[in-house]
C-alpha cells in the first residue's frame, strides 16, 4: 500500500511539474492596441495573453494618460480579466514621435526615480500588470528632431532598474527594440538590460520605412540577401549574445506600406520609389485579392512574405498576411521563443482577420503536442 500510495504522489507530482513547465512555456501572444475604446469592443481578448495600452506620454518626469478616452481603454482592457484571467495589461510609454523628453528625463536620477514611482502609482490605479517602454530610439536617431546620444545606453540600463527596484515583485518590464541592425549594435546593453526586464518585443516590421528610397519586404521572415534585415536575423544576433530565446518576442505588422512611381521591374520588388501611404490589414485584405484594384499579389519563398504590386499605377505594396504569420507563429513555437507580437489590434479585421489565424496556429500546434 505505502509502495502505491508513494507511486500515485510521484505521479502526481510528475504531471503536475509537466502541467507547470507547459504553462510556463505556452507561446504568449501580444497585442498592441492604440484604438478607442469602442473599436476595443470588436475584438476577442480571449485569443491574447498579454494587451498593450499605446501610448502614454511623459508630462514632466512622470508617466501620463492624455484623457478621459484613454483612461477609459485601459479600463476596458483590465475589465477583460474578468473573461480572461489569465490575460496581462500593460501600459506604454513613448511610440513613434512619442519620447521628445525622453533622452533629458532619463539622464537624471531624479527623472528615472519620478518616472518609475509615477508608473507605480498608474499600475496600482488601473490594477494593471506592468510596463512596456517604446523609447525610439537611445543612442541612435528616431523621430526626426528627438535628442539622442551615446549616453542613453547607460542611462536605458539605469531606467530599467530603477524600475525593477520600485515596481512591485511580479510587475513585468518590457521594451520595443528595432529589429534593424544599427539599434541591435547600439542602442542596448543587452546583457545588463535582458537580465532585468522580462522579455523584449522586437519590431520585426518598418525594416523597409518611409525613408527608403528602393523597395523591399517591411517585414520579411528571413534575410532573402546576406545584407537584408529579418526577423530570423535580429533572432540570431541575439541569440548569439547569449540572450534567452524564452525572453525573444517577435513582431508582425498588421498594415502595408506603399511605394509610388515603382518600375514595372522584378514586380516591383528591389526598385527606386517614393513612400507614399500605408494601409491597415482589413484594407490590404480587400485592396489584394480584388479584381478590379489592379493589384496582383505575389509571394517571395526566400523571405517567406508576400507582397503586390500595380502596374498601370506603378504602385508597390509590403506587408503581412494570414500566411506569413502563419509561419512567424510557427517560427517562434519551433525556436523556443516567448512568443509573438503585432501593431497593433486595431488594424485588425475582428472577425477572420490575422489575430484569427495567429490564434488558430497557435492552437494546431498545442494539439499537436498532445
Amino acid at each position: 500500500m505505502k509502495f502505491i500510495t508513494g507511486a500515485i504522489l510521484t505521479l502526481a507530482l510528475v504531471l503536475s511539474t509537466t502541467f507547470t513547465i507547459a504553462q510556463k512555456s505556452e507561446t504568449a501572444v501580444i497585442a498592441y492596441f492604440a484604438g478607442s475604446p469602442e473599436t476595443l469592443d470588436k475584438y476577442d481578448l480571449n485569443k491574447v495573453t498579454h494587451i498593450i495600452f499605446s501610448f502614454g506620454h511623459l508630462r514632466g518626469n512622470v508617466l501620463h494618460i492624455s484623457n478621459a478616452r484613454d483612461t477609459l481603454t485601459i479600463q476596458k482592457m483590465v475589465a477583460w480579466k474578468t473573461k480572461n484571467p489569465e490575460l496581462k495589461v500593460l501600459l506604454s510609454l513613448g511610440g513613434w514621435g512619442g519620447c521628445a523628453p525622453c533622452a533629458d528625463v532619463f539622464a537624471t536620477e531624479k527623472g528615472r526615480s519620478d518616472f518609475a514611482k509615477s508608473v507605480r502609482e498608474l499600475l496600482d490605479y488601473f490594477h494593471a500588470d506592468g510596463i512596456d517602454l517604446d523609447w525610439e530610439y537611445p543612442t541612435i536617431e528616431g523621430f526626426p528632431g528627438h535628442k539622442y546620444g551615446p549616453e542613453d545606453k547607460a542611462n536605458f540600463t539605469a531606467l530599467v532598474q530603477e524600475l525593477r527596484q520600485t515596481l512591485a515583485k511580479n510587475a513585468i518590464i518590457t521594451f520595443a527594440a528595432g529589429g534593424f541592425q544599427k539599434f541591435l549594435d547600439e542602442s542596448v546593453d543587452w546583457k545588463a538590460v535582458m537580465a532585468i526586464v522580462d522579455f523584449v518585443n522586437i519590431m520585426s516590421y518598418d525594416l523597409v520605412n518611409g525613408y527608403s528610397k528602393v523597395t523591399g519586404h517591411h517585414t520579411p521572415l528571413y534575410s532573402a540577401t546576406p545584407e537584408m534585415e529579418s526577423t530570423d536575423r535580429a533572432v540570431n544576433y541575439l541569440e548569439q549574445l547569449g540572450i534567452p530565446a524564452n525572453k525573444l518576442v517577435i513582431g508582425a505588422a498588421f498594415y502595408a506600406r506603399v511605394w509610388k512611381d515603382v518600375p514595372d521591374i522584378n514586380n516591383g520588388l528591389y526598385q527606386k520609389g517614393e513612400f507614399f501611404r500605408g494601409y491597415q490589414f482589413d484594407q490590404v485584405d480587400s485592396l489584394v485579392s480584388g479584381r478590379r484594384t489592379g493589384f496582383t499579389k505575389y509571394w517571395d519563398d526566400k523571405a517567406e512574405a508576400p507582397y503586390a504590386y500595380n502596374p498601370s499605377k506603378k504602385l508597390f505594396m509590403t506587408f503581412d498576411d494570414k500566411k506569413s504569420v502563419r509561419l512567424k507563429t510557427e517560427y517562434a513555437i519551433r525556436r523556443g521563443l516567448k512568443g509573438i507580437m503585432f501593431w497593433q489590434l486595431a488594424d485588425d479585421n475582428p472577425h477572420n482577420g490575422l489575430l484569427s489565424e495567429i490564434y488558430r496556429t497557435k492552437d494546431m500546434n498545442s494539439l499537436k503536442k498532445k
